[in-house]
Protein backbone atom coordinates (compact mmCIF):
# COMPACT_ATOMS: atom_id res chain seq x y z
CA UNK A 1 0.00 0.00 0.00
CA UNK A 2 1.59 3.39 -1.17
CA UNK A 3 0.80 5.34 2.26
CA UNK A 4 3.86 6.75 3.80
CA UNK A 5 2.68 7.71 7.86
CA UNK A 6 5.38 9.78 7.95
CA UNK A 7 4.38 12.05 5.64
CA UNK A 8 0.87 12.58 7.11
CA UNK A 9 -0.34 15.12 9.81
CA UNK A 10 -3.61 14.79 9.76
CA UNK A 11 -5.76 11.72 10.34
CA UNK A 12 -9.79 11.41 10.69
CA UNK A 13 -10.82 8.01 12.44
CA UNK A 14 -14.53 6.84 11.06
CA UNK A 15 -15.98 4.65 14.25
CA UNK A 16 -13.30 5.76 16.58
CA UNK A 17 -14.66 3.93 19.66
CA UNK A 18 -13.90 0.86 18.04
CA UNK A 19 -11.69 -1.45 20.28
CA UNK A 20 -9.14 -1.78 17.54
CA UNK A 21 -9.50 1.48 15.68
CA UNK A 22 -9.02 3.42 18.73
CA UNK A 23 -6.02 2.34 19.34
CA UNK A 24 -4.58 2.76 15.68
CA UNK A 25 -5.79 6.46 17.00
CA UNK A 26 -4.17 6.77 20.03
CA UNK A 27 -0.84 5.40 18.48
CA UNK A 28 -0.81 8.15 15.83
CA UNK A 29 -1.78 10.99 18.47
CA UNK A 30 1.33 9.56 20.08
CA UNK A 31 3.63 10.41 17.27
CA UNK A 32 2.46 13.38 16.86
CA UNK A 33 -0.03 13.32 14.57
CA UNK A 34 -3.11 15.80 14.37
CA UNK A 35 -5.98 12.76 15.40
CA UNK A 36 -9.65 13.49 15.09
CA UNK A 37 -13.14 10.68 14.82
CA UNK A 38 -16.16 10.24 15.21
CA UNK A 39 -18.47 7.51 16.79
CA UNK A 40 -22.43 7.43 16.94
CA UNK A 41 -22.43 7.48 20.64
CA UNK A 42 -19.82 8.10 23.49
CA UNK A 43 -18.16 5.14 25.08
CA UNK A 44 -14.71 4.25 27.06
CA UNK A 45 -12.62 4.41 24.37
CA UNK A 46 -13.82 7.85 23.23
CA UNK A 47 -13.67 9.35 26.59
CA UNK A 48 -9.58 7.80 26.74
CA UNK A 49 -8.53 9.86 23.42
CA UNK A 50 -10.35 12.86 24.41
CA UNK A 51 -8.28 13.35 27.67
CA UNK A 52 -5.31 12.71 25.32
CA UNK A 53 -6.20 15.62 23.22
CA UNK A 54 -8.26 13.64 20.53
CA UNK A 55 -11.16 15.83 18.59
CA UNK A 56 -14.32 13.41 18.89
CA UNK A 57 -17.25 13.89 17.30
CA UNK A 58 -20.55 11.79 18.61
CA UNK A 59 -22.93 11.40 15.75
CA UNK A 60 -21.22 10.93 11.40
CA UNK A 61 -21.12 14.42 9.44
CA UNK A 62 -19.68 15.54 6.31
CA UNK A 63 -18.70 18.87 8.42
CA UNK A 64 -17.03 16.24 10.24
CA UNK A 65 -14.05 15.65 7.26
CA UNK A 66 -11.92 19.20 7.12
CA UNK A 67 -10.03 19.88 3.46
CA UNK A 68 -7.00 19.51 4.93
CA UNK A 69 -6.93 16.13 6.27
CA UNK A 70 -4.41 13.60 5.49
CA UNK A 71 -5.95 10.33 5.63
CA UNK A 72 -9.90 8.80 6.46
CA UNK A 73 -9.15 5.65 8.82
CA UNK A 74 -12.69 3.49 8.98
CA UNK A 75 -14.05 0.13 10.83
CA UNK A 76 -15.26 -2.08 8.03
CA UNK A 77 -18.37 -1.89 9.80
CA UNK A 78 -19.27 1.82 8.38
CA UNK A 79 -21.28 1.31 5.59
CA UNK A 80 -20.68 2.71 1.89
CA UNK A 81 -22.74 5.46 2.42
CA UNK A 82 -21.28 6.78 5.48
CA UNK A 83 -21.54 10.63 4.89
CA UNK A 84 -17.95 10.88 6.30
CA UNK A 85 -16.17 8.51 4.23
CA UNK A 86 -18.34 9.81 0.84
CA UNK A 87 -17.15 13.41 1.73
CA UNK A 88 -13.34 11.77 1.48
CA UNK A 89 -13.29 10.14 -1.55
CA UNK A 90 -15.48 13.64 -2.85
CA UNK A 91 -12.27 15.54 -1.43
CA UNK A 92 -10.04 12.58 -2.79
CA UNK A 93 -8.27 12.06 0.52
CA UNK A 94 -6.78 8.36 1.35
CA UNK A 95 -9.50 6.02 2.89
CA UNK A 96 -8.20 2.91 4.44
CA UNK A 97 -9.90 0.38 6.75
CA UNK A 98 -8.62 -0.66 10.37
CA UNK A 99 -6.75 -3.55 9.18
CA UNK A 100 -5.16 -2.18 6.53
CA UNK A 101 -3.82 0.62 8.71
CA UNK A 102 -2.89 -1.98 11.14
CA UNK A 103 -0.92 -3.89 8.46
CA UNK A 104 1.55 -0.32 7.85
CA UNK A 105 2.26 -0.04 11.21
CA UNK A 106 3.09 -3.86 12.05
CA UNK A 107 4.65 -4.92 8.62
CA UNK A 108 7.82 -3.13 9.05
CA UNK A 109 8.24 -4.18 12.53
CA UNK A 110 9.16 -8.02 14.04
CA UNK A 111 5.51 -8.85 13.89
CA UNK A 112 3.88 -11.33 15.90
CA UNK A 113 0.28 -11.99 15.60
CA UNK A 114 -1.99 -14.05 17.83
CA UNK A 115 -5.08 -15.70 15.96
CA UNK A 116 -7.48 -18.34 16.45
CA UNK A 117 -11.13 -18.29 17.40
CA UNK A 118 -10.54 -17.99 20.90
CA UNK A 119 -8.48 -16.67 23.27
CA UNK A 120 -6.73 -13.82 21.05
CA UNK A 121 -6.91 -11.04 22.94
CA UNK A 122 -5.74 -12.36 26.62
CA UNK A 123 -2.89 -14.43 24.84
CA UNK A 124 -2.06 -11.09 22.84
CA UNK A 125 -1.45 -9.43 26.11
CA UNK A 126 -0.12 -12.05 27.97
CA UNK A 127 2.80 -11.58 25.29
CA UNK A 128 3.35 -8.20 25.34
CA UNK A 129 3.39 -8.27 29.30
CA UNK A 130 5.72 -10.87 28.95
CA UNK A 131 8.07 -9.01 26.56
CA UNK A 132 7.89 -6.00 28.05
CA UNK A 133 8.95 -8.08 31.53
CA UNK A 134 11.49 -9.04 29.86
CA UNK A 135 12.87 -5.79 28.83
CA UNK A 136 12.47 -5.98 24.72
CA UNK A 137 10.07 -2.77 25.11
CA UNK A 138 7.75 -4.28 22.50
CA UNK A 139 4.62 -2.16 20.89
CA UNK A 140 1.17 -3.78 21.76
CA UNK A 141 -2.14 -3.84 20.27
CA UNK A 142 -5.04 -5.88 22.00
CA UNK A 143 -8.85 -5.72 21.51
CA UNK A 144 -9.18 -5.02 24.84
CA UNK A 145 -7.95 -3.07 27.84
CA UNK A 146 -5.16 -3.90 29.79
CA UNK A 147 -4.88 -2.62 33.17
CA UNK A 148 -1.37 -1.93 33.03
CA UNK A 149 -1.50 0.43 30.58
CA UNK A 150 -4.90 1.97 31.19
CA UNK A 151 -5.49 1.06 27.49
CA UNK A 152 -5.31 -1.35 24.41
CA UNK A 153 -2.26 0.04 23.36
CA UNK A 154 1.24 -0.03 24.47
CA UNK A 155 3.87 1.98 22.50
CA UNK A 156 7.69 0.57 22.49
CA UNK A 157 10.20 1.91 20.95
CA UNK A 158 12.17 -1.87 20.02
CA UNK A 159 11.42 -3.46 16.79
CA UNK A 160 8.97 -6.09 18.53
CA UNK A 161 5.41 -5.53 17.75
CA UNK A 162 2.64 -7.45 19.11
CA UNK A 163 -0.74 -7.66 17.40
CA UNK A 164 -4.19 -9.41 17.66
CA UNK A 165 -4.83 -10.60 14.45
CA UNK A 166 -8.78 -10.88 13.76
CA UNK A 167 -9.99 -13.59 11.07
CA UNK A 168 -13.32 -11.96 10.05
CA UNK A 169 -13.57 -10.68 6.55
CA UNK A 170 -9.65 -11.80 6.19
CA UNK A 171 -8.41 -9.21 8.07
CA UNK A 172 -4.91 -10.32 9.27
CA UNK A 173 -4.03 -11.07 5.45
CA UNK A 174 -3.29 -7.51 5.86
CA UNK A 175 -0.20 -8.70 8.29
CA UNK A 176 3.07 -9.99 7.44
CA UNK A 177 4.16 -11.39 10.81
CA UNK A 178 7.56 -12.69 11.87
CA UNK A 179 5.63 -15.32 14.31
CA UNK A 180 2.21 -16.77 14.89
CA UNK A 181 0.40 -18.15 17.31
CA UNK A 182 -2.03 -20.20 16.06
CA UNK A 183 -4.88 -20.51 19.63
CA UNK A 184 -7.13 -22.84 17.97
CA UNK A 185 -9.66 -23.28 15.13
CA UNK A 186 -13.90 -23.18 15.49
CA UNK A 187 -16.20 -22.17 12.86
CA UNK A 188 -17.21 -18.52 13.60
CA UNK A 189 -18.41 -15.18 12.02
CA UNK A 190 -21.07 -17.05 9.82
CA UNK A 191 -22.23 -13.95 8.40
CA UNK A 192 -18.85 -13.92 6.32
CA UNK A 193 -17.80 -17.75 6.19
CA UNK A 194 -19.94 -19.79 4.37
CA UNK A 195 -18.40 -23.09 6.34
CA UNK A 196 -16.02 -24.67 8.43
CA UNK A 197 -13.54 -25.02 4.78
CA UNK A 198 -13.57 -21.77 3.92
CA UNK A 199 -12.98 -20.80 7.53
CA UNK A 200 -9.75 -22.46 7.35
CA UNK A 201 -8.52 -21.39 3.90
CA UNK A 202 -8.18 -18.05 5.57
CA UNK A 203 -5.85 -19.40 8.18
CA UNK A 204 -4.28 -21.92 5.94
CA UNK A 205 -3.44 -18.36 3.59
CA UNK A 206 -2.43 -16.41 6.84
CA UNK A 207 0.40 -18.64 7.63
CA UNK A 208 1.62 -18.30 4.36
CA UNK A 209 2.40 -14.54 5.26
CA UNK A 210 5.41 -16.29 7.48
CA UNK A 211 9.04 -16.02 6.27
CA UNK A 212 11.57 -18.57 6.19
CA UNK A 213 12.88 -17.57 9.12
CA UNK A 214 9.68 -17.12 10.98
CA UNK A 215 7.68 -19.50 13.65
CA UNK A 216 4.49 -20.83 13.47
CA UNK A 217 3.48 -21.83 17.35
CA UNK A 218 0.31 -24.06 17.00
CA UNK A 219 -2.22 -25.57 19.44
CA UNK A 220 -1.20 -29.06 19.14
CA UNK A 221 -4.37 -30.60 20.70
CA UNK A 222 -6.50 -28.64 18.34
CA UNK A 223 -8.58 -31.12 16.11
CA UNK A 224 -8.98 -28.40 13.26
CA UNK A 225 -5.19 -27.67 13.31
CA UNK A 226 -4.03 -31.45 13.95
CA UNK A 227 -4.13 -34.83 13.21
CA UNK A 228 -2.87 -36.86 15.75
CA UNK A 229 -3.64 -40.10 13.50
CA UNK A 230 -0.57 -38.88 10.93
CA UNK A 231 2.72 -40.03 11.85
CA UNK A 232 4.18 -38.58 8.33
CA UNK A 233 4.57 -35.27 7.79
CA UNK A 234 3.63 -31.85 9.80
CA UNK A 235 0.12 -32.94 11.21
CA UNK A 236 -0.61 -29.44 11.16
CA UNK A 237 -0.28 -29.09 7.32
CA UNK A 238 -2.12 -32.07 6.71
CA UNK A 239 -5.29 -30.86 8.39
CA UNK A 240 -5.23 -27.51 7.22
CA UNK A 241 -4.30 -28.91 3.95
CA UNK A 242 -1.76 -26.61 2.67
CA UNK A 243 -1.37 -26.83 -0.95
CA UNK A 244 1.09 -26.02 -3.54
CA UNK A 245 -1.05 -22.73 -4.64
CA UNK A 246 -0.22 -21.27 -1.45
CA UNK A 247 3.29 -22.13 -1.85
CA UNK A 248 4.02 -23.53 1.57
CA UNK A 249 3.61 -26.97 1.39
CA UNK A 250 7.33 -27.59 1.38
CA UNK A 251 7.68 -24.51 4.54
CA UNK A 252 10.62 -23.58 5.84
CA UNK A 253 9.38 -21.96 8.68
CA UNK A 254 9.71 -23.08 12.26
CA UNK A 255 6.77 -25.03 14.09
CA UNK A 256 6.75 -25.11 17.51
CA UNK A 257 3.55 -27.18 19.05
CA UNK A 258 1.53 -26.42 22.61
CA UNK A 259 -0.72 -28.74 24.54
CA UNK A 260 -1.60 -31.27 27.04
CA UNK A 261 -0.82 -34.42 24.99
CA UNK A 262 2.49 -36.02 24.88
CA UNK A 263 3.54 -35.21 21.54
CA UNK A 264 3.39 -31.29 21.89
CA UNK A 265 6.92 -29.46 22.04
CA UNK A 266 5.79 -27.22 25.04
CA UNK A 267 3.31 -29.29 27.11
CA UNK A 268 1.15 -28.93 30.42
CA UNK A 269 0.23 -31.44 33.18
CA UNK A 270 -0.61 -31.86 36.63
CA UNK A 271 -3.31 -28.93 35.93
CA UNK A 272 -4.96 -27.81 39.56
CA UNK A 273 -7.29 -25.52 40.27
CA UNK A 274 -7.38 -24.15 43.98
CA UNK A 275 -7.98 -20.98 46.48
CA UNK A 276 -7.75 -18.79 43.56
CA UNK A 277 -5.17 -20.29 41.39
CA UNK A 278 -4.40 -22.30 38.21
CA UNK A 279 -1.40 -24.17 38.65
CA UNK A 280 0.40 -26.92 36.74
CA UNK A 281 3.75 -28.18 35.59
CA UNK A 282 5.68 -27.79 31.96
CA UNK A 283 7.75 -30.16 29.70
CA UNK A 284 9.68 -28.50 27.57
CA UNK A 285 10.82 -30.78 24.51
CA UNK A 286 11.05 -33.54 27.78
CA UNK A 287 12.58 -31.35 29.85
CA UNK A 288 10.78 -30.81 33.34
CA UNK A 289 10.45 -27.01 33.69
CA UNK A 290 8.65 -27.10 37.64
CA UNK A 291 5.10 -25.18 38.70
CA UNK A 292 3.33 -22.24 36.69
CA UNK A 293 0.47 -20.61 38.68
CA UNK A 294 -2.04 -18.47 37.63
CA UNK A 295 -4.56 -15.85 39.29
CA UNK A 296 -6.80 -16.16 36.28
CA UNK A 297 -9.36 -19.80 36.09
CA UNK A 298 -10.25 -21.73 32.80
CA UNK A 299 -8.68 -25.02 31.34
CA UNK A 300 -8.54 -22.76 28.46
CA UNK A 301 -6.22 -20.21 29.84
CA UNK A 302 -3.66 -22.71 30.21
CA UNK A 303 -3.93 -23.41 26.41
CA UNK A 304 -3.55 -19.64 26.08
CA UNK A 305 -0.42 -19.50 28.77
CA UNK A 306 1.10 -22.50 27.11
CA UNK A 307 1.12 -20.54 23.81
CA UNK A 308 3.34 -17.38 25.60
CA UNK A 309 5.47 -20.00 27.02
CA UNK A 310 6.20 -21.30 23.70
CA UNK A 311 6.81 -17.74 22.44
CA UNK A 312 9.09 -16.70 25.38
CA UNK A 313 11.60 -20.03 24.57
CA UNK A 314 11.64 -18.75 20.78
CA UNK A 315 12.59 -15.64 21.64
CA UNK A 316 14.99 -17.03 24.36
CA UNK A 317 13.55 -15.30 27.36
CA UNK A 318 14.41 -17.06 30.64
CA UNK A 319 11.83 -19.12 32.33
CA UNK A 320 11.86 -17.32 35.90
CA UNK A 321 10.85 -14.11 33.53
CA UNK A 322 7.91 -16.21 31.84
CA UNK A 323 6.74 -17.46 35.38
CA UNK A 324 6.92 -14.41 37.37
CA UNK A 325 5.31 -12.41 34.33
CA UNK A 326 2.38 -14.74 33.74
CA UNK A 327 2.06 -15.30 37.91
CA UNK A 328 1.78 -11.45 37.53
CA UNK A 329 -1.11 -11.43 34.93
CA UNK A 330 -4.58 -10.73 36.12
CA UNK A 331 -6.28 -10.55 33.45
CA UNK A 332 -7.92 -7.89 30.88
CA UNK A 333 -11.14 -5.89 30.34
CA UNK A 334 -14.53 -8.17 30.12
CA UNK A 335 -12.57 -11.56 30.40
CA UNK A 336 -13.16 -12.92 33.28
CA UNK A 337 -13.16 -9.46 34.99
CA UNK A 338 -14.26 -9.34 38.62
CA UNK A 339 -16.42 -5.86 38.61
CA UNK A 340 -17.24 -6.27 42.52
CA UNK A 341 -20.32 -7.20 44.24
CA UNK A 342 -23.96 -6.88 44.30
CA UNK A 343 -26.08 -8.19 46.77
CA UNK A 344 -23.24 -9.83 48.32
CA UNK A 345 -22.80 -11.79 44.99
CA UNK A 346 -19.59 -11.70 42.94
CA UNK A 347 -20.29 -9.84 39.94
CA UNK A 348 -17.93 -11.18 36.86
CA UNK A 349 -18.13 -9.17 33.52
CA UNK A 350 -17.04 -11.78 30.15
CA UNK A 351 -17.11 -10.88 26.37
CA UNK A 352 -17.95 -14.71 25.69
CA UNK A 353 -20.31 -14.66 22.84
CA UNK A 354 -19.52 -18.32 20.95
CA UNK A 355 -21.09 -21.42 22.57
CA UNK A 356 -17.89 -23.30 23.34
CA UNK A 357 -16.68 -19.44 25.06
CA UNK A 358 -19.57 -19.40 26.74
CA UNK A 359 -19.31 -23.09 28.48
CA UNK A 360 -15.40 -23.16 28.93
CA UNK A 361 -16.06 -19.87 30.99
CA UNK A 362 -18.67 -21.49 33.10
CA UNK A 363 -16.77 -24.62 34.07
CA UNK A 364 -14.16 -22.04 34.90
CA UNK A 365 -15.87 -20.30 37.58
CA UNK A 366 -17.19 -23.56 38.61
CA UNK A 367 -13.81 -24.29 39.12
CA UNK A 368 -12.69 -21.59 40.94
CA UNK A 369 -15.74 -21.61 42.64
CA UNK A 370 -16.51 -25.30 43.24
CA UNK A 371 -19.15 -24.19 46.09
CA UNK A 372 -21.22 -21.67 44.91
CA UNK A 373 -24.31 -21.38 43.09
CA UNK A 374 -23.26 -20.18 39.09
CA UNK A 375 -25.64 -17.42 38.28
CA UNK A 376 -24.88 -17.02 34.59
CA UNK A 377 -26.70 -14.40 32.68
CA UNK A 378 -25.98 -13.37 28.89
CA UNK A 379 -26.85 -11.96 25.73
CA UNK A 380 -26.20 -13.85 22.35
CA UNK A 381 -24.53 -11.60 20.07
CA UNK A 382 -26.05 -11.47 16.04
CA UNK A 383 -28.78 -13.21 14.83
CA UNK A 384 -26.97 -14.98 11.94
CA UNK A 385 -24.31 -16.49 14.68
CA UNK A 386 -27.17 -17.60 16.75
CA UNK A 387 -28.91 -19.24 14.04
CA UNK A 388 -26.23 -21.08 12.76
CA UNK A 389 -24.75 -21.89 16.17
CA UNK A 390 -27.94 -23.31 17.63
CA UNK A 391 -27.76 -26.63 18.63
CA UNK A 392 -23.98 -25.92 20.25
CA UNK A 393 -25.80 -22.93 22.16
CA UNK A 394 -28.21 -25.69 23.74
CA UNK A 395 -25.62 -27.47 25.79
CA UNK A 396 -23.25 -24.37 26.75
CA UNK A 397 -25.25 -23.60 29.36
CA UNK A 398 -25.45 -27.13 31.39
CA UNK A 399 -23.01 -25.51 34.11
CA UNK A 400 -25.04 -23.04 35.30
CA UNK A 401 -27.56 -23.39 38.19
CA UNK A 402 -29.56 -20.27 37.07
CA UNK A 403 -29.58 -18.32 33.57
CA UNK A 404 -30.66 -15.86 32.35
CA UNK A 405 -30.51 -15.10 28.02
CA UNK A 406 -31.54 -11.37 27.01
CA UNK A 407 -32.87 -10.97 23.45
CA UNK A 408 -29.77 -11.39 21.27
CA UNK A 409 -27.91 -8.04 20.22
CA UNK A 410 -28.13 -6.98 16.77
CA UNK A 411 -25.29 -6.16 14.72
CA UNK A 412 -25.64 -3.19 12.44
CA UNK A 413 -24.85 -3.44 9.24
CA UNK A 414 -24.44 -7.39 9.69
CA UNK A 415 -27.43 -8.64 9.73
CA UNK A 416 -29.95 -9.57 7.07
CA UNK A 417 -33.44 -9.94 7.63
CA UNK A 418 -33.35 -13.73 6.92
CA UNK A 419 -32.10 -14.01 10.25
CA UNK A 420 -34.50 -11.78 12.06
CA UNK A 421 -37.38 -15.08 12.93
CA UNK A 422 -34.85 -16.30 15.78
CA UNK A 423 -35.27 -15.13 19.21
CA UNK A 424 -33.18 -15.75 23.00
CA UNK A 425 -36.54 -17.27 23.65
CA UNK A 426 -36.60 -20.09 21.32
CA UNK A 427 -33.30 -21.09 23.00
CA UNK A 428 -34.86 -20.98 26.00
CA UNK A 429 -37.63 -23.02 25.52
CA UNK A 430 -35.58 -25.45 23.72
CA UNK A 431 -33.16 -25.70 26.56
CA UNK A 432 -36.40 -26.39 28.60
CA UNK A 433 -37.79 -29.49 26.42
CA UNK A 434 -33.97 -31.09 26.12
CA UNK A 435 -33.23 -30.69 30.40
CA UNK A 436 -36.68 -32.33 30.52
CA UNK A 437 -35.85 -34.95 28.11
CA UNK A 438 -31.84 -35.65 28.06
CA UNK A 439 -30.18 -34.26 30.82
CA UNK A 440 -32.23 -32.84 33.23
CA UNK A 441 -30.05 -30.24 35.06
CA UNK A 442 -31.52 -28.85 37.96
CA UNK A 443 -30.95 -25.66 36.94
CA UNK A 444 -33.72 -23.04 36.04
CA UNK A 445 -33.82 -20.67 32.93
CA UNK A 446 -35.20 -17.60 31.99
CA UNK A 447 -35.73 -14.97 29.05
CA UNK A 448 -35.56 -11.36 29.24
CA UNK A 449 -36.65 -8.73 26.36
CA UNK A 450 -34.12 -6.25 27.28
CA UNK A 451 -31.42 -5.06 29.56
CA UNK A 452 -34.12 -3.40 31.87
CA UNK A 453 -36.16 -6.67 32.33
CA UNK A 454 -32.76 -8.54 32.86
CA UNK A 455 -31.83 -6.71 35.74
CA UNK A 456 -34.80 -6.58 36.86
CA UNK A 457 -34.93 -10.71 36.56
CA UNK A 458 -31.17 -10.52 38.59
CA UNK A 459 -33.11 -8.25 41.22
CA UNK A 460 -35.30 -11.64 42.05
CA UNK A 461 -33.34 -14.46 41.67
CA UNK A 462 -30.02 -13.46 42.98
CA UNK A 463 -29.06 -14.92 46.18
CA UNK A 464 -26.03 -13.71 48.31
CA UNK A 465 -22.60 -15.25 47.82
CA UNK A 466 -23.96 -16.45 44.13
CA UNK A 467 -21.14 -15.79 41.32
CA UNK A 468 -22.69 -13.77 39.08
CA UNK A 469 -21.87 -14.17 35.60
CA UNK A 470 -22.29 -11.46 33.06
CA UNK A 471 -21.74 -12.71 29.08
CA UNK A 472 -21.56 -11.19 25.70
CA UNK A 473 -20.16 -9.29 23.14
CA UNK A 474 -23.07 -6.75 22.99
CA UNK A 475 -24.02 -4.13 25.34
CA UNK A 476 -24.89 -6.47 28.00
CA UNK A 477 -21.52 -5.60 29.69
CA UNK A 478 -23.46 -2.43 30.56
CA UNK A 479 -25.60 -4.78 33.19
CA UNK A 480 -22.75 -5.70 35.17
CA UNK A 481 -21.19 -1.53 35.24
CA UNK A 482 -24.39 -0.66 36.52
CA UNK A 483 -24.76 -3.39 39.45
CA UNK A 484 -21.45 -2.81 40.62
CA UNK A 485 -21.99 1.31 40.62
Amino acid sequence: MNIDLNKIKKIHFIGIGGIGLSAIARLMKEKGREVSGSDMSPSLMTEKLEKLGVKIYIGQSEENISQDTGLVIYTTAVPKDNPELRRAKELKIKTITYPESLGLVFNDKYGIAICGTHGKSSVSAMAGLLLDDAGIDPSIIVGSIMPKYDGNLRVGKSKYFVAEACEYERSFLNLYPKIIILNNIELDHTDYYKDIKDFKNAFREFISHLPEDGTLIYNGDDEEITNSQSEAGPPWAKKLQITNKLQIQNYKFKTLSFGLNKNNNVRGCDIEFKNGETKFKVVYNNKDLGEFVLKVPGLFNVYNVLGVIALGFTLNISVEIIKRSLLNFSGIWRRFEIKGKYKNALVISDYAHHPTAVKATIEAARQFYPNKRIFTVFQPHQHNRTKKLYKDFLNSFDGADVVILAEIFDVAGREESDDQNISSLDLVEDIKRRRHVDVSPSGEIFYAENLEETRKLIDEKIKPDDILLIMGAGDIYKVADVLVG
